[in-house]
């Protein structure tokens, strides 16, 4: 397994995140997201942190092997934030070799280490029974909830 190395993403690593949300939405949900409004979003984040922050994973040399993205809730029942993991993407020829175990870990330590956040939380397609095995080798658990949502973008 090669050393995996995990870091901020900054603006220099734009093209790259969007390459990946764009492949992870055709590969998991069979959608072609619209690259300009994709860019955006994520030029979004740089501009805005209290958006969230995106972190990237890197293997031998500086190579981008993959990227997270953490977004904020504000839960009243606990009185902190959970942070969403969100636009996980993983090269496919460096999936299984420890990438998003990397990322996790490094974003389950600063979690824990921030007194204001309550726990972790993410959503994964109903059919990805890999990513969902994954999570839950990382320790995370299924939940009772179901997800709805009314999307005024894609329209789904």
């Amino acid at each position: 397994m090669p050393e995996v190395t995990i870091r901020l993403a900054t603006v220099a690593d734009a093209e790259f995140l969007v390459r990946g949300n764009a492949s992870m939405a055709l590969e998991t949900e069979h959608l072609s997201l619209d690259l300009d409004r994709l860019r955006d979003g994520v030029h979004a984040i740089f501009e805005e942190p209290s958006r969230g922050v995106y972190y990237i994973a890197e293997v031998a040399g500086g190579r981008r092997a993959g990227q997270m993205m953490i977004t904020y809730e504000w839960s009243d029942w606990r009185n902190g934030t959970f942070w969403w993991i969100q636009s996980v993407w993983v090269e496919p020829e460096l999936r299984g070799q420890g990438v998003f175990k990397a990322l996790y870990a490094h974003v389950e330590k600063l979690a824990r280490a921030d007194g204001r956040v309550c726990g972790l939380r993410l959503y994964v397609e109903n059919n990805n029974e890999r990513a969902q095995g994954t999570y839950e080798r990382c320790g995370m658990k299924r939940t009772v909830y179901q997800m709805f949502e009314e999307d005024f973008v894609l329209g789904r």
